[in-house]
């Protein structure tokens, strides 16, 4: 007996003959599909595939990021089409900017790449009300993603139009394009049962309207565990190595492996670590997978007002193998490309040999593949999450770490096992450049003042719904209503003050009174409800109380998910002679957005007909603040972070370009059950709270700024502050690999 260890370098060359299979040009492929895997060109293959959601990033971005993910072991990409910005009123497209989506894909044909489109048109993802137009809500007659006419003729418009698009410019695989799958809704079986009788005829009307399109590839339909014949259901998750399709025609397919997780403003930073992501990899294909994306392999940045949730940060960087900036984020990136080398080795085996399970122990087995001229690939796999074990296979004796898988290309050597990290790792660092100008740096500074300006857009004796009323045209909505004090009332006389008390369906509230910011109070990602208690200062004669509610994107799934609401549901005030003073059906003035957005303030070069402060010194600490300063690019070709940790919150614009919101919320600290770790343990079965970084830092301190969006000079900076910060101390910050182990 012996040990072996072996080492990937001796097939090098084969896995390059692989590789220049797997990523060669499709000439009008015909994609078909069996038990076993989809046959593309009359070829098996296994694909590979990362999520590069198109939005997410810029196109000076997509040829890069597609390399990465190319260089990285991939030969697919991956995204979804994102409905309310193509269509932002009924009708009416846009495929401009980010949201060129032919360019996108053509780039991925370019590179010798399949895609995998997920058109939906629903998308949940993290994405604002989850890719669906705001507007659709409004149609009468309309329940999101259920048996009625006007959802199912605007989704089924919006498809065709999609579709028809891309038959246009020849992109689906039977035209010669890259596109080799597509998906229609998404994880609908979640929430299908709470729809009744109608769930069910609007799942398989979903189906026989995605097929009739005739685009010529398989269709999926993800977490559908009723998923009609014509089309492939298939697994989301942590791991998906015990899925199984529901019909046994059909190929093992994982969807969405989540290889991070995503963040809200005021959580922790969730990390899983690379050698779990490799074992849940290496399982799925031992286990007889044959189609795998990983969810996200570049998560980006939900610029401007994208992101949902609601408390969904600008950033999307999900942990993924490359990150937020466009970097490979090592060790992860190199650990799974070493993956990905190994996997490909076996790639004849694992779609067209036979299969066969091997129990070697107690947690431990081997899977083993081999065909008619005895060829033989073997997956090791010690599940045991806590002790590493040796074991003997084909005579030999090879040592499994805990909760890991070794890859045996030849049932011999063993050239992978997913818990050995042999790639480089890096040290990232984001490093800081004061704001400069060649011109010399002046800020132009405009206040705006709490409240209505000009005249209410409207006036109700009640608290009305925050969605309902500004339809997401902007975050914010002003409630204001003024209050008599009587000089008799005791508080004024013996000190003591009176108490506000709110609640509110979410997200977020600044509150002011007599003009005067007296504090915030906010939901978070979890549970997004709030109450407000503050003792506040009144005056004999009238008091001005002016709220200003936010919502922080809105809710993207779950079970009528578009009827959710947001804003004020009670506001009243203790501590008057007479007891408390209720004021939730006073008269409420209503306003919606700020002043600056209607002066269109963040647009460059546009004062807004308003009188700019001109200063060297901006204030601090000033709410509802505009400030615009023109800056030269930051130096060198590095990535770029706008560092607003001095900053309260609110919104941040280059170039007219929305860089989002920027909201430095600090993540609570560690409680006796809910710890941030030093160290993640990659055994045992992962789940978004196992490893948490980051307790009592900024949740989000530095917002990403494409380098494509700046000039070399005279760029507009624009911040709209809500409740006060240091301007004079935001940076831009390069991010660089400082050191490469």
């Amino acid at each position: 007996m012996k040990r072996v260890t072996g080492s990937i370098a001796s097939y090098a060359i084969l896995v390059a003959m692989v590789f220049l299979l797997s990523w060669r040009a499709i000439d009008s492929a015909n994609v078909t599909y069996d038990h076993r895997s989809l046959s593309i060109g009359n070829r098996r293959q296994l694909i590979i595939s990362a999520a590069i959601h198109y939005p997410r990033s810029v196109p000076a971005m997509w040829p890069s990021l597609v390399q990465t993910a190319k260089e990285g072991g991939c030969n697919a990409i991956e995204s979804y089409v994102f409905w309310n910005g193509h269509e932002p009123s009924p009708g009416k497209y846009y495929f401009g900017g980010r949201y060129n989506l032919v360019k996108f894909i053509k780039i991925v044909q370019e590179a010798g790449m399949h895609m995998i489109l997920r058109i939906g048109p629903f998308v949940a993802a993290e994405w604002n009300y989850g890719g669906v137009p705001v507007w659709l809500h409004y149609v009468p007659g309309t329940v999101f993603r259920a048996d009625n006419e006007p959802w199912k003729h605007y989704m089924e418009s919006f498809t065709t139009y999609i579709v028809n698009l891309l038959k246009k410019e020849k992109l689906f695989a039977p035209q010669g394009g890259p596109i080799i799958l597509s998906q229609v809704e998404n994880e609908y079986g979640y929430y299908e049962k709470d729809y009744g009788e109608g769930g069910k005829r609007y799942a398989q009307w979903s189906a026989s309207m995605a097929v009739s399109q005739n685009i010529g590839v398989p269709w999926m339909m993800c977490q559908q565990w009723d998923a009609p014949s014509t089309v492939i259901s298939t697994c989301n998750g942590f791991y998906c190595d015990q899925f199984t399709p529901n019909t046994p025609d059909k190929p093992k397919i994982w969807t969405e492996n989540w290889p991070g997780w995503f963040k809200t403003f005021g959580g922790r930073d969730p990390h899983r670590p690379a050698e779990d992501v490799a074992y849940s990899v290496a399982r799925f294909f031992g286990k007889g997978g044959s189609v795998h994306n990983y969810y996200m392999y570049h998560g980006g940045t939900n610029f401007g007002r994208t992101s949902g949730g609601p408390f969904i940060t600008t950033s999307y960087d999900y942990e993924a193998p490359i990150d937020e900036y466009g970097l490979p984020r090592l060790p992860k990136w190199g650990h799974l490309k070493d993956l990905h080398k190994a996997i490909m080795l076996s790639e004849n085996l694992l779609i067209s040999g036979e299969h066969k399970n091997i129990t070697l122990g107690h947690s431990l087995e081997a899977d083993v593949y081999t065909n008619s001229s005895g060829t033989c690939a073997a997956f090791l796999s010690n599940l045991d999450d806590k002790s590493d074990k040796t074991v003997m296979f084909r005579n030999t004796s090879y040592h499994l770490p805990a909760w890991s898988v070794s890859i045996l290309p030849d049932c011999k050597n063993e050239v992978f096992n997913t818990a050995k990290v042999t790639s480089k790792s890096s040290k990232v660092e984001m490093l800081p450049e004061d704001l400069k100008s060649s011109s010399g740096l002046k800020w132009e500074v405009f206040s705006e003042k709490p409240g209505i300006w000009g005249e209410a857009d409207f006036v109700k004796n009640e608290l009305v719904d925050h969605i309902n009323t500004t339809k997401d045209t902007t975050d914010y909505l002003w409630y204001t209503t003024s209050i008599n004090v009587s000089g008799k009332e005791e508080f004024l006389n013996k000190g003591n003050r009176p108490v506000l008390f709110i609640e509110s369906k979410g997200h977020t509230l600044h509150v002011f009174i007599n003009k005067e910011y007296l504090g915030t109070a906010t939901g978070n990602g979890t549970h997004v409800p709030f109450k407000l208690k503050k003792s506040v200062s009144l005056k004999a004669g009238d008091n001005n109380i002016d709220l200003l509610s936010m919502t922080v994107g809105l809710s993207n799934a779950g079970s009528f998910y578009e009827w959710v609401g947001a804003g004020l549901t009670s506001v009243s005030i203790k501590g008057f002679n007479k007891g408390t003073l209720n004021l939730t059906n006073s008269k409420w003035s209503y306003k919606l957005g700020v002043q600056g957005e209607h002066l269109e303030l963040s647009k460059p070069g546009n004062s807004g007909a308003v009188k700019w402060t001109v200063t060297t010194k901006p204030p601090k600490k000033q709410p509802l603040t505009w400030y615009k300063v023109v800056i030269d690019q930051p130096s060198g070709s590095e990535p770029v972070g706008l560092d607003m940790i001095s900053m309260g919150k609110g919104m941040a614009w280059l170039n007219g370009e929305e860089i989002g919101r920027y909201w430095p919320r600090i993540a609570r600290k560690n409680t006796p059950n809910d710890e941030c770790v030093k160290e993640c343990d990659y055994r045992g079965k992962f789940m978004p709270d196992k490893c948490l970084t980051g307790c009592g830092e900024a949740s989000q301190r530095w917002y990403h700024v494409p380098r494509s969006w700046f000039k070399a000079s005279g760029n507009e900076l624009v911040i709209f502050e809500e409740k006060g910060g240091n301007p004079m101390k935001i940076k831009l910050s390069k991010r660089k690999v400082s050191a490469v182990q």
